[in-house]
């Protein structure tokens, strides 16, 4: 099979190298403003307009590294159009453009696969959409960006400060110069949102998914919640739940005994619950060269081989985003207690003018929109949900 890349970056290249190891895969365009060093020798094959790929007639297959919503959505649309499969690992994209995109291909009668797009190298959609064929699935949740988990889990090893543990994943490459995506949990509503809509064949849209991240997270947040016998970690979670999906992605407190609170460095774990199998956890490198470049090649292997895969995800469920009655109790930190707060906190301890509360069970909508009026008006707090 003829294969075109677009967008030679970390991920184009780790697909590369995939398809030489694969065999039976040619990449003979690659699309770049430029040469890549260490790949000097494929210039002759590299190419900055897209026509170039779209227009060819050998070319099966493309591959989208690119990143971003524009202009990987107009070059995949011109792609599926000229009756080119699709292969991406972009969850910006496949996130905000999901089912205009499986429409295209489907219309023009090509293939669009994107397991690479949650969890990286970790086989999570794939056994998501295999789990799901005879079963029903009832939950799914877990820890999907690497950089939040490597930052939370220095906090809590070394005793470090948010700031200084940022830093240093932006030095090591597990963080971008502009971290916000990670850390304010932009990435993981991403993915959510994906998994979400393979597990529950619905169409829900980013702004269903309450979100709040670790952005304002402090040394004594961690320090405490150990002190208790808590680690903290970034989530994803989507149940459904009387006849509607409760969709959000917060930091949560977990037993230090816990799978999750013992998912180390840039690792991530993702968990499903079905009807009949039960719960099933996947456990790997969420991101990196090889592993997203190797699960980006599976599903092209998968295409070349005829295997289908039943995505759905399209709408064709009733069932729609609904928080409403999501509740449980947090753990919130804060300068003051307020008279709006009292009413709301079971126990609390104030330590050097920091009050450390347990609340009484909230609803969730309630908790991230008080964190987030916090943050408007400058006097951040920081959240925790309770697993209990």
């Amino acid at each position: 099979m003829k294969i075109a890349i677009m967008g030679f970056g970390t991920v184009g290249s780790g697909a590369y190298e995939s398809a030489k190891a694969a065999g039976g895969i040619e990449v003979v365009k690659i699309l770049a403003r430029h040469g890549r060093e260490g790949y000097e020798y494929l210039n002759e094959i590299i190419t900055p307009d897209i026509d170039d790929i779209a227009g060819d007639p050998e070319i099966e297959l493309v591959v989208e590294s690119m990143g971003g919503v524009e202009p990987a959505k107009e070059y995949v649309l011109k792609c599926l159009r000229a009756g080119k499969h699709v292969v991406t690992p972009n969850k910006n994209l496949i996130s905000a453009c999901y089912s205009e995109l499986m429409e295209e291909a489907a219309a023009n009668g090509v293939k669009l696969r994107f397991t690479s797009a949650v969890g990286g190298g970790i086989p999570w959609l794939f056994n998501l959409l295999r789990t799901k064929r005879c079963d029903e699935i009832l939950q799914v949740r877990g820890i999907v960006n690497g950089t939040c988990n490597y930052i939370l889990d220095a906090m809590y090893d070394k005793g470090a400060d948010f700031g200084e543990m940022l830093k240093i994943a932006q030095e090591i490459g597990y963080a971008e110069a502009d971290p916000s995506a990670d850390i304010e949990g932009t990435d993981t509503l991403r993915k959510t949102v994906i998994s979400t809509n393979l597990a529950f064949d619905t169409a829900i849209q980013e702004e269903d998914v309450l979100c709040y991240g670790i952005d304002t997270i402090q040394a004594c947040d961690i320090a405490y919640l150990k002190e208790k016998g808590l680690a903290c970690k970034l989530m994803m979670k989507a149940e459904k739940k009387a006849g509607a999906i409760e969709v959000y992605v917060e930091p949560t407190a977990f037993s230090a005994d816990s799978l999750e609170a013992n998912v180390k460095l840039n690792n991530n774990l993702i968990t499903l619950t079905a009807k009949n199998i039960g719960t099933q956890s996947f456990y790997g490198q969420g991101a990196g060269m090889m592993p997203t470049g190797q699960s980006v090649i599976q599903d092209v292997i998968d295409i070349r081989d005829g295997k289908e895969q039943n995505v759905g995800g399209k709408g064709v469920s009733s069932l729609k985003a609904d928080n409403s009655n999501a509740v449980h109790r947090y753990y919130i930190r804060h300068d003051r207690m307020c008279e709006h707060m009292e009413p709301l906190v079971d126990t609390y301890e104030e330590r050097d003018g920091i009050y450390y509360c347990i609340s009484k069970p909230l609803p969730v909508e309630k908790m991230h929109e008080m964190g987030h009026h916090r943050k408007e008006k400058g006097r951040e707090m920081f959240f925790a949900a309770l697993d209990e």
